[in-house]
């Protein structure tokens, strides 16, 4: 019995060592010299100072930028440790109530913008973490981003379609805009 314990507790000891540590250790390494911005947290650097990731998505709010996707993470939006959806079903009454909320603040920024609003300037993606945005809903925000920013429509619009991602290598996924790329190109050209 104490040479199954002895065995047992060399083999926990090991495993530990090869599992927690060592390739863990390999790993990140390997992270780093290969691929080290991912590695890093993709984060985006402006003047020395760190504004973002642009794998996180993050709130905006001011008119004068285009807003993201809504996040369903608790204590507060875009939490990355609290990576969850609302699990609130199409009949839930609890989310038909923060949709309207939602296209209700949208037609308030932008009352002159009869076009239907994009499901995903409503909704949260199963993460609540989403960064990106449908091409579509860029483009429905253009004329209220245009207007408070004393811009012509058809730069913001040209903006835009510059920062549309096609599908991740050609097949997967759908085009997508990336907010924080977006909003930061829009105070370049501002």
């Amino acid at each position: 019995m104490l040479s199954h314990l002895k065995q047992s507790f060399v083999m926990l000891v090991m495993l530990t060592l090869l599992t927690g540590a060592a390739y863990p250790l390999v790993i990140t390494g390997l992270a780093q010299l290969t691929m080290p911005g991912a590695a890093n947290g993709s984060l985006i650097v402006r003047g020395g100072t760190r504004v973002g990731s642009s794998l996180i998505g993050q709130p905006f709010s001011d008119p004068k930028h285009f807003w993201s996707r809504p996040s369903a993470t608790s204590p507060y939006p875009y939490n990355a440790s609290s990576s969850s959806g609302s699990n609130l079903g199409p009949t839930n009454s609890a989310l038909a109530d923060a949709v309207a909320a939602r296209i209700k603040a949208l037609r308030d920024a932008d009352p002159s913008n009869k076009a239907p609003v994009p499901a995903d300037l409503v909704t949260a993606s199963a993460s609540g973490l989403d960064p990106h945005i449908s091409p579509a809903a860029a483009l429905y925000q253009v004329a209220r981003v245009a207007r408070e920013r004393h811009m012509v429509q058809s730069k913001v619009r040209e903006l835009v379609l510059a920062h549309v991602e096609g599908p991740q290598w050609w097949v997967f996924g759908e085009a997508r805009v990336n907010v924080l790329l977006l909003n930061l190109a829009m105070d370049r050209a501002q």
